[in-house]
């Protein structure tokens, strides 16, 4: 049982270490919304996230207030459009239709965030996948609050190439229609490999088909807590700087689970997950490259930096997994560039590039998150990258996950303005040598053999 002792433990860490639970995401599944006629699928979709969600931002307010521990999301995570759309929509644009009938909904509970314009096609795309994956650029131009996601790849059934050449053509086309705003589109498109059902993180967010009807899902933060705790034990061994972690992660935690727990109570709808991931805010001190830093490292992507945030991952999982009944999602350590004042000091000293972030992506929570990339990137390159993502997490049994931002009309260098939680990031240089006669090819990769454990 939580108590208020735990919780004011926690004043110093809200007040002085930037420690926040970073979202309350309610998941809604949709499935009984299906029907064959476009209008009525809009109307029941709207009505239920409309009934489901009316007290979500209300909720999240009034624990705020109550407990003194800063909520700053509200957002909402729905089943993957693509199985939901299927016997309504016949173009694009019908889906279209329907992204913008989430955003009103969106907007009418208050919520900033809203995913699961989302496609499953780990291992092949329906006709139905095909059309939200190509209604994809126009429903992110033309509306505010959606965010999107299309699973490509897993562990047991491999690669859909087919599907990542495609996401390459998407995420470019993305970049063109909302190039108006620096291409922001991008900024809320994730291509996944091994996508959880239950995470709570925008913009990957969707509920799974394994969920129930709703579910409430919190995900903490506190990158600032775990750097502070570790500025206590400066020039200790690995033993003391690991138990630092692992109990910064437990209180953190802790936080988290109060917040689910009282948000299931007073909405009347179950507990779902705690994803305990470090997820950074441009805010300075709230940094997990300033934590790679506090442990031994000038720069995040000094050699050394794969190993430290090897141990920084694990010992966050091992310490949160204690503290909650039901850790799920991501959880463990994020590393957006542009949502990382140290990982943007880091590319701009030198110390990071491209290819460093992707080998540190085998450690971590996700993958390459929220870089911005030249404009004039082919997108048979960005497939590309995304292809090599993919494969770090079918081979490594975890997730990955790819959000590349090509910024038509900016080079290597430059600097691009998102705001809000999305920070700003400079143009990384992309290796531009060909691949296209690999991203050509048709059909699948297939799983590698230690997916076989039936």
């Amino acid at each position: 049982m939580i108590n208020i002792t735990e919780v004011l433990e926690t004043n110093k860490m809200i007040e002085e270490e930037n420690l926040d639970v970073r979202t309350i995401t309610l998941g809604i599944s949709l499935l009984d919304c299906i029907d064959s006629d476009l209008e009525i699928l809009k109307k029941n979709i709207y009505e239920k996230i409309t009934t489901m969600a009316k007290d979500l931002v209300s909720t999240g307010k009034s624990i705020e207030a109550q407990y003194g521990i800063p909520i700053v999301n509200k957002r909402i995570s729905v089943t993957p459009i693509a199985l939901v759309g299927g016997p309504a929509c016949k173009t694009p644009d019908d889906y279209v239709e329907i992204a913008k009938v989430l955003d009103k909904a969106a907007h009418t509970v208050g919520v900033n965030f809203l995913g699961g314009f989302s496609a499953l096609v780990s291992k092949g795309m329906t006709k139905s996948d095909e059309l939200l994956m190509r209604a994809i650029p126009k429903a992110l131009a033309e509306t505010e609050r959606v965010c999107s996601s299309v699973n490509v790849g897993s562990t047991k059934t491999g690669i859909d190439m087919d599907a990542v050449r495609l996401m390459g053509e998407i995420v470019k086309e993305t970049a063109e229609m909302t190039k108006e705003n620096d291409s922001l589109g991008c900024a809320k498109l994730v291509i996944f490999c091994n996508a959880p059902d239950d995470n709570p993180f925008m913009a990957g967010a969707f509920h799974g088909v394994t969920e129930g009807d709703a579910v409430i899902n919190v995900g903490v933060s506190g990158p600032g807590v775990v750097k502070k705790a570790l500025s206590q034990v400066r020039g200790e061994n690995f033993e003391v700087l690991c138990e630092t972690i692992k109990k910064t992660a437990f209180k953190i935690t802790r936080v988290g689970q109060l917040v689910a727990q009282e948000a299931s109570r007073r909405m009347g709808i179950p507990f779902g997950i705690i994803d305990l991931s470090l997820a950074p805010t441009p805010a300075i001190g709230d940094s997990v490259a300033e934590i790679l830093e506090e442990i031994g490292l000038e720069h995040a992507g000094a050699p050394g930096t794969t190993a430290a945030l090897a141990l920084l991952n694990d010992q966050v999982k091992k310490g949160g997994v204690m503290a909650s009944s039901y850790v799920g999602g991501l959880s463990g350590a994020f590393i957006p560039v542009s949502e990382d004042q140290g990982m943007i000091d880091a590319v701009q000293a030198g110390a990071l590039t491209l290819e460093k972030l992707e080998a540190m992506t085998c450690v971590c929570s996700v993958g390459l998150d929220m870089i911005a990339i030249p404009g004039d990137t082919k997108a048979t390159t960005i497939s590309g990258i995304i292809a090599d993502e993919m494969a770090i997490g079918m081979v490594n049994q975890k997730t990955t996950a790819v959000r590349l931002i090509p910024v038509i009309g900016k080079g290597v260098g430059e600097m691009v303005e998102f705001g809000g939680l999305l920070g700003y990031a400079p143009i990384m240089p992309v290796n531009n040598f060909s691949c296209d006669a690999f991203v050509g090819r048709t059909g699948r990769i297939p799983a590698p053999i230690h997916s076989f454990k039936n």
